[in-house]
């Protein structure tokens, strides 16, 4: 017989509000996360502190980018009887316990956070060497740590932040006493999804194909999607290994037209226009659904506000009690 006082293991996950969501967000994380909220205490969460740490400059579409982020999470099936939704800069204990663990970080473990890197070397339309910036892990650690999180459900590009958590973690915990439980990367299945034009499926490339595009919109983007380049006529065999659209079957077909695609696009026996309607007919399936709930908060949009209004004042009340254990071990009061 279970112990009704043992909780469920928690798992924490957020994303940056950059608007309506696209199947690259389904695939690479919201449909785990859908998974995930009947296995788990699953708390996700609205990072809009962490959208400043690189659009500073323009906070303009903040608001309706927050509305429309949620509102895909729910299409795509976050419960708020199963999962908490919040908003970050709604539990001000992310900060409180952000700055407490900056006092205690390395420079040097900041620096050497190879997505800190990355952003560097890529990033040129914007002035990103900013004390926030640098110091977004440790945040990423704060937003962690103030709930206990057992689990992170994350990439492989981002194990090194959960690694950096438990890092910081073990090194509070030595100096104050065992507060924070060191949290595992909980490894999510991450395709690369490609875009129309063949690159990675991004808002910023205009390449993408959002969870509430209309079916017509869906079958006119994938018609001009790129191909094999070298299958220049009808007749000239293809190879589905270098085929974006290929791609996109593996990840939203059934196996009986993946089999079908694969074989008869080498052959030429399948010419490009109907693999994508193949394929259209496969992403229209999976987006029914989910367009259909949308249609539903989009009736009511108060329910969204309703379901962030909730949530953040759940994580509110977890998030001070680890605050009250965090400032009684650091003896501030």
């Amino acid at each position: 017989m279970s112990d009704p006082t043992q909780r469920r293991s928690r798992i924490l996950s957020g994303m940056r509000p950059t608007g309506k969501l696209h199947l690259g967000n389904l695939a690479g994380a919201l449909s785990n996360w859908v998974k995930l909220q009947d296995h788990y205490e699953s708390f996700h969460f609205v990072a809009d502190w962490h959208m400043l740490t690189t659009d500073y400059a323009d906070t303009s579409e903040l608001q309706a980018n927050i509305r429309e982020m949620v509102t895909d999470w729910l299409a795509a099936g976050l419960d708020p009887e199963k999962a908490t939704l919040f908003v970050q800069s709604g539990v001000v204990q992310h900060a409180e316990l952000h700055l407490i663990l900056s006092m205690i970080t390395p420079l040097g473990w900041l620096e050497r956070v190879p997505t800190y890197k990355e952003a560097l070397e890529n990033i040129r339309d914007r002035d990103i060497h900013t004390y926030g910036f640098l110091g977004y892990p440790v945040l990423q650690t704060a937003d962690i740590l103030v709930y206990k999180a057992d689990g992170v459900p994350v990439g492989e590009d981002q194990v090194p932040h959960v690694e950096l958590t438990r890092e910081i973690a073990r090194r509070f915990n030595s100096f104050y006493g065992r507060v924070f439980p060191e949290p595992q990367a909980l490894l999510t299945p991450t395709p690369r999804l490609p875009g129309t034009d063949g690159r990675k499926m991004s808002k910023s490339y205009n390449n993408a194909i959002y969870l509430s595009d209309a079916p017509e919109v869906v079958n006119q983007k994938l018609a001009t999607m790129v191909t094999d380049p070298a299958r220049k006529r009808r007749y000239d065999p293809g190879n589905p290994d270098v085929c974006p659209v290929f791609d996109l079957h593996k990840v939203f077909s059934g196996p009986e037209v993946i089999d079908r695609v694969n074989r008869e696009c080498r052959t030429a026996e399948i010419g490009c226009l109907d693999c994508k309607r193949l394929l259209a007919d496969a992403v229209n399936r999976t987006l029914y659904p989910i367009r259909e709930r949308r249609k539903l908060y989009e009736q009511e949009p108060q329910r969204v506000g309703e379901v962030l209004e909730q949530g953040t004042e759940k994580a509110r009340q977890v998030a001070e009690t680890t605050m009250g254990e965090v400032r009684k071990a650091v003896r501030l009061r």
